[in-house]
């Protein structure tokens, strides 16, 4: 059995996708459906079917196999995607160069770099130089079981030891440019370590993989105080999450992530047993990483720091979440502590407390409008309640919307009936702009697929019982090729000369419009299983037949109604005779 075929038939796409994606059985179906990860919505309409291997999104039409998922989600290429499935699913990769490409092995020679950089970064912690850094990390009450678990490290100060290691090891040039740890001198002669003695963070993708670092500078005078890797074939800043590899199981299980600002607070919630929490990379919020959390959970808990930089921080990283559709809470600690801060002070315990009953986000951007307006007179109210209108205004449920609009209204003192009717004003303006949009779109190229063509593809695709036993009939039915499918046809009927046929097969044979169609079809109102397929395809074409069969005769006597209109009755007769030996048949 080919390599493909193997990991294909050993794993099970939901599988696959479910590390991704929060999945629920549709109905009684191989259906799966969640949150489509790679747009925004509201409403699952992205599905997973394992009995075919397939996943597709009828919102934004992204679909395909397990391994074009893998592929989408983390950016690999093919071979990449492969190997990844085999070595989640304990299946030994064989060691073949056609199992990789010239990128694959680019980012499989940067990672091995980044794992050589973090065990490096170990070994100098937890060597006689990390005194400072050990003394630090247990002022913030971070021990050797944190050490180890977070993988906390130190580069070196003087700049050449990682640099070296690398060097010693066989990676070139090119690679050290790429890699993001070193960095070439300006008159050419050579590499110098781009982190020099901080505090070390590895910072993982989805799939637990150390893709780049945040490194803490512990002397005063070094700027910044946190310096970040770069972009690289491995990190892509506006799409990684701190520790969401660890978290994301937590956020499905108590159905909420926890955001924080900073690496130190994510290791300090965590410890305190609050292990949905997760952090951006030293950059602001993106519609990216938020869809990484929301694949696993639609709330969140904003806890931010409470300094200025961290509350504005706060308000912006709201107006993110909820352009994504995410249910927002904030929570704000009391005495200025930031979260990492108040654990160690107050204990696990009430920290989770104050996460339980943390505020709507409503109601934490309405204490900021009165504390920043004069809410004595008429102009200091309405001042903040127009700070608060393009929050509300991103509200999706009408009812919700309202609902929130009568609570602030109240809670600033503004007349509420007034506010909700220039909401039903700006709304019956945006629906009528947006109809206006929808009115130019293009026809659904799957309403033009008929029912009989719909479900004839799909046995088809199934079965090759019913592949080798249908597709020699279809060759005889010109109507066929007038479906709105045929090239899908065509790809089939080529791709099953060499049996079995694989999606990747036929996949491969199509033109985007039609990779596009083809899961859809395939998975769209998907009630029968494949044992039914043969059974299936046979009524199909017995269908198609007959129908063709009567377009024949319909033909016919037209031609005979014509030729006895012309006086022409020897071509009548001959008619009459080949109608009634079709009728006989």
């Amino acid at each position: 059995m080919d390599f493909v075929d193997q990991v294909r038939s050993s794993v099970d796409i939901v599988t696959v996708v479910g590390q991704y994606v929060r999945l629920k059985r549709a109905g009684a179906t191989a259906n799966h459906k969640g949150l489509c990860p790679f747009h925004n919505e509201k409403t699952p309409s992205f599905t997973v079917n394992s009995d075919k291997g397939l996943y597709y999104c009828f919102g934004c039409q992204a679909g395909g196999d397990m391994f074009r998922f893998v592929m989408q989600m983390e950016g690999l290429s093919f071979f990449e995607a492969l190997r990844a499935v085999a070595e989640r699913n304990g299946i030994p990769v064989p060691r073949r160069s056609d199992y990789s490409d010239p990128e694959a092995r680019l980012r499989a020679a940067l990672l091995e770099m980044h794992e050589l950089a973090t065990s490096l970064f170990q070994s100098n912690l937890q060597g006689p130089g990390g005194g400072e850094a050990r003394a630090y990390l247990a002022k913030r009450g971070l021990g050797e079981t944190e050490w180890n678990q977070f993988a906390l490290g130190l580069s070196d100060p003087a700049g050449q030891q990682l640099t070296r290691r690398l060097q010693d090891r066989g990676f070139g040039p090119d690679v050290l440019e790429q890699s993001g740890l070193a960095m070439k001198r300006q008159d050419g002669s050579g590499f110098y370590d781009r982190f020099r003695g901080r505090l070390m963070f590895p910072i993982h993708n989805e799939s637990g993989k150390i893709i780049g670092f945040g490194g803490r500078a512990l002397r005063a005078g070094d700027e910044p105080k946190y310096l970040n890797s770069p972009e690289t074939a491995l990190y892509k800043k506006n799409a990684v999450l701190y520790n969401l590899h660890r978290a994301k199981e937590a956020i499905r299980k108590k159905d909420r992530s926890v955001l924080v600002e900073g690496y130190m607070d994510v290791i300090g919630v965590w410890s305190a047993g609050v292990h949905e929490v997760v952090a951006s990379c030293g950059t602001a919020l993106t519609s990216g990483q938020v869809r990484s959390m929301k694949r696993h959970s639609e709330r969140i808990v904003v806890n931010f720091d409470p300094d200025a930089a961290g509350v504005n921080a706060a308000e912006r990283s709201i107006t993110t979440l909820l352009d994504e559709g995410m249910h927002v809470r904030v929570l704000e600690l009391d005495e200025d502590l930031d979260p990492d801060e108040y654990i160690r002070k107050h204990g696990p315990q009430r920290y989770e407390a104050k996460l339980a009953k943390a505020t709507s986000y409503f109601h934490w951007l309405a204490d900021r409008a009165r504390r920043r307006y004069d809410m004595r007179d008429v102009d200091g109210r309405m001042q903040a309640w127009k700070s608060l209108q393009p929050a509300i205004q991103r509200i999706p449920e009408k009812l919700e919307r309202i609902a929130v609009v009568n609570d602030l209204a109240e809670y600033l003192g503004v007349d509420a009936s007034a506010i909700l009717e220039q909401f039903r004003k700006s709304s019956g303006e945006s629906a009528g702009r947006n109809a206006g949009r929808n009115g130019g779109l293009a026809a659904d190229p799957a309403a033009r697929v008929s029912p009989v063509e719909k479900l004839l593809l799909r046995s088809l695709v199934d079965s090759a019982e019913a592949r080798a036993e249908v597709l020699p009939r279809l060759a005889h039915l010109p109507a066929v090729r007038a479906f709105a499918t045929w090239t899908i046809f065509e790809a089939l009927i080529a791709a099953s000369a060499q049996e079995p046929v694989r999606y990747s097969d036929l996949e491969a044979r199509l033109g985007e419009s039609d990779r596009h169609l083809l899961p859809r079809l395939l998975l769209a109102d998907n009630t029968s299983g494949a044992e039914d397929s043969l059974k299936q395809a046979l009524a199909c074409v017995d269908r198609l037949e007959a129908e063709a069969g009567r377009r024949t005769i319909a033909e016919i006597k037209a031609e005979i109604r014509a030729a006895e209109r012309a006086g022409d009755f020897e071509t009548a007769l001959r008619k009459n005779e080949e109608l009634r030996g079709i009728e006989r048949e």
